[in-house]
């Protein structure tokens, strides 16, 4: 069988029809990238596209600007309405969201990888996760900061019904760490840099909670199939991997200018996001426990949804090395 043909044999539902019937994509139009300007994870992404200048467009937005129905009608939509992107930046969380309808959703590397922390008041009585029952905690729903919760209450052997959850919009960040230096509740678990702008603030009063090995998020660039199967754009990604490859080992021993682009696009100041630097890992790879991360969240994601977990075998289908893997050879 030819490779092509073991391609295609594994392009399902709308990704198969969406590949069949789009029309070439020109040479001349520049890859169109999003990723939320609002988290530090993308900084390898404003990087390797300052490093492509004419070749590489970088916008607002997420995992949802990949399809034409959900740049138009999801309320996760975040682009600007119409815009379809070629790939795009988002946690593991949001990759499984969205995979359930767009069965063509393909991760091909992972960027970013973030180690968060939970941020607690002392004068909340919270020295340990077990002291967190029947306290107030922010976050934001249905996102990796909810999971990395619902990860360090079972630590203590506590789940979300011991404890009073103040949901927040992603666009809100800065709402969870006010109300946190402001005493509204007790915790916060959500990612970089609102805990160090709240532990800063609170000074003797922040406690960190941190549990090695309880979750790491993974920030991955994704794609369509019907995109990867373009042989111009296929071409366009493979060298904007190669210099996100560069990219992320800049951002690991020489931060400065990734530094000064994310603080530039979230509005935060450069040292607290130089604080907040050593909370990531620039990783630019594809973990091989991925399929596993993406299990084990599955059936968390499933239970809230009301739906039946997809399996291990029919996730690790959503993980496409081959960009990757064209990268480093070149």
């Amino acid at each position: 069988m030819s490779k092509n043909r073991t391609f295609w044999s594994k392009v399902s539902g709308l990704g198969m029809v969406a590949a069949l019937i789009a029309a070439p994509a020109r040479a001349d139009e520049p890859l169109k990238v999003v990723g939320s300007f609002r988290v530090m994870e993308m900084a390898p992404l404003l990087t390797a596209a300052e490093a492509m200048p004419g070749l590489v467009t970088v916008s607002h937005g997420g995992i949802a600007s990949l399809w034409p129905d959900a740049v138009e009608t999801a309320a996760t939509a975040t682009g600007p309405k119409g815009t379809v992107a070629d790939v795009a930046g988002n946690a593991e969380t949001q990759a499984l969201l969205q995979s359930v309808q767009h069965t063509d959703l393909r991760i091909i590397l992972t960027v970013t990888e973030g180690n968060y922390r939970m941020m607690a008041r002392r004068w909340s009585d919270i020295r340990n996760l077990a002291d967190l029952k029947g306290k107030r905690i922010a976050t934001s729903a249905s996102t990796s900061a909810a999971y990395y919760l619902h990860k360090m209450l079972a630590r203590a052997d506590l789940t979300a019904t011991d404890v009073t959850i103040v949901s927040f919009a992603p666009a809100q960040l800065k709402k969870g760490g006010d109300m946190l230096i402001d005493g509204g509740i007790d915790a916060l678990a959500l990612w970089e840099p609102e805990p160090e702008r709240a532990r800063q603030a609170l000074g003797d009063n922040a406690i960190e909670l941190f549990e090695f090995g309880a979750y790491r998020e993974l920030y991955n660039l994704n794609a369509t199939a019907a995109t990867l199967a373009d042989p111009v754009k296929r071409k366009q990604i493979v060298s904007y991997v190669r210099a996100l490859l560069t990219s992320c080992h800049d951002a690991t021993y020489r931060p400065a200018r990734a530094q000064e682009l994310i603080a530039k696009n979230t509005g935060y100041d450069f040292k607290l996001i130089e604080a907040a630097w050593p909370h990531h890992r620039w990783a630019c790879n594809l973990p091989t426990d991925f399929a596993d991360v993406l299990a084990e969240e599955e059936k968390w994601l499933a239970a809230q949804d009301k739906r039946p977990p997809r399996d291990r075998a029919q996730l690790a289908r959503l993980i496409d090395p081959s960009i990757l893997t064209e990268a480093q050879k070149q």
